[in-house]
């Protein structure tokens, strides 16, 4: 995506005026002056086809092959380096992540605002992911404030977003809804796909605090806005949130129709997915079949239990799944 600077003048408004506070606290440039080769931005198209979110490990080998071929230190070689402590950080290496940043954090200097930009957001995904969500919020707020400056539309909404998910609860729809309004202003189609993550990660505040009804109208509309990304993967996704707000809602032979869809789509592709197998066992046991939920739990737990996030942060849930399962 093209470079965007916003013209200063010697005024600036609350927002800008921090953003420029923010570019001198981590000393890279606020150019005025045409893009150079060393500050060209990365290629979007290409990240966003080289990312795997299922699969952090080898996107992180692609992302190292990439590097090589980048000049060392430019700002695209950064802004790669700022997903390759992504990648380590959804693998829960939390100290490579950090270190990645570190070391990106040092060649900040000189550099454009969308290289901070990421820098901030990537730190603060990491913190958040190791339950340190003090710490992610206010790298979150200090994104949004200087992508909202440069005008980069996709970063500030991720920024808004990462803040709906990290920020305390009742803060969290505040800025999902604040992150809505802002891509449905963007005149940047990439900016614009965000809305499916954004529908599904209200849908699910909404779920948390009771309100089933609302939750479920939008984990519905994240289906087609899923469709609209193209992302068959968002769309599976998609159709079992909704099934969730069916069961939530008590409307388990509607939520069952769709959870033995989404069960015969994985087998026919070689794809099972341990959620939907969840799903099928708690739906049935919700309706008194016990004996039939039994080998759904245990299909869950073969498919679920050697997740590492669940292992560290839901150990009580596959225990669970063990225990409905029958495993000994």
């Amino acid at each position: 995506r093209r470079d965007r600077r916003r013209a200063r003048s010697n005024a600036c408004g609350m927002r800008e005026c921090a953003a420029i506070l923010m570019a001198m606290t981590l000393g890279f440039a606020m150019p005025a002056s045409p893009a150079t080769a060393a500050d060209a931005p990365l290629d979007t198209t290409w990240l966003d086809r080289a990312w795997d979110f299922d699969r952090p490990a080898e996107s992180e080998a692609r992302f190292r092959a990439e590097l090589g071929t980048l000049p060392r230190g430019s700002a695209a070689s950064l802004e790669l380096s700022t997903q390759l402590a992504r990648a380590q950080g959804l693998q829960r290496n939390f100290d490579a992540a950090h270190a990645t940043l570190d070391a990106v954090e040092q060649a900040l200097p000189g550099k454009p605002e969308r290289v901070a930009v990421r820098y901030l957001l990537e730190r603060g995904r990491v913190f958040n992911s190791s339950r340190q969500p003090d710490k992610a919020v206010s790298l979150f707020k200090d994104a949004l404030t200087l992508a909202r400056a440069a005008r980069e539309d996709f970063l500030a909404i991720d920024a808004a977003h990462m803040l709906g998910i990290a920020a305390p609860a009742e803060e969290g729809l505040k800025w999902n809804l604040e992150a809505v309004a802002m891509t449905e202003r963007t005149s940047d189609a990439r900016a614009r796909r965000w809305l499916a993550s954004l529908y599904n990660n209200i849908g699910w505040t909404y779920h948390e605090r009771g309100d089933y009804a609302s939750a479920l109208g939008y984990f519905e509309k994240a289906v087609p806005a899923w469709e609209a990304r193209g992302d068959p993967r968002g769309v599976r996704i998609a159709r079992w949130t909704v099934a969730r707000a069916y069961r939530s809602l008590g409307r388990h032979d509607d939520a069952l129709m769709i959870q033995r869809q989404l069960e015969a789509e994985g087998a026919a592709a070689n794809a099972p997915d341990g959620y939907v197998y969840e799903e099928l066992g708690e739906l049935l046991l919700a309706k008194g079949e016990r004996t039939a939920a039994q080998p759904n739990f245990a299909r869950a737990f073969e498919l679920l239990g050697g997740d590492a996030g669940l292992r560290a942060n839901e150990p009580e849930r596959l225990s669970r799944l063990r225990r409905l399962g029958g495993i000994e």
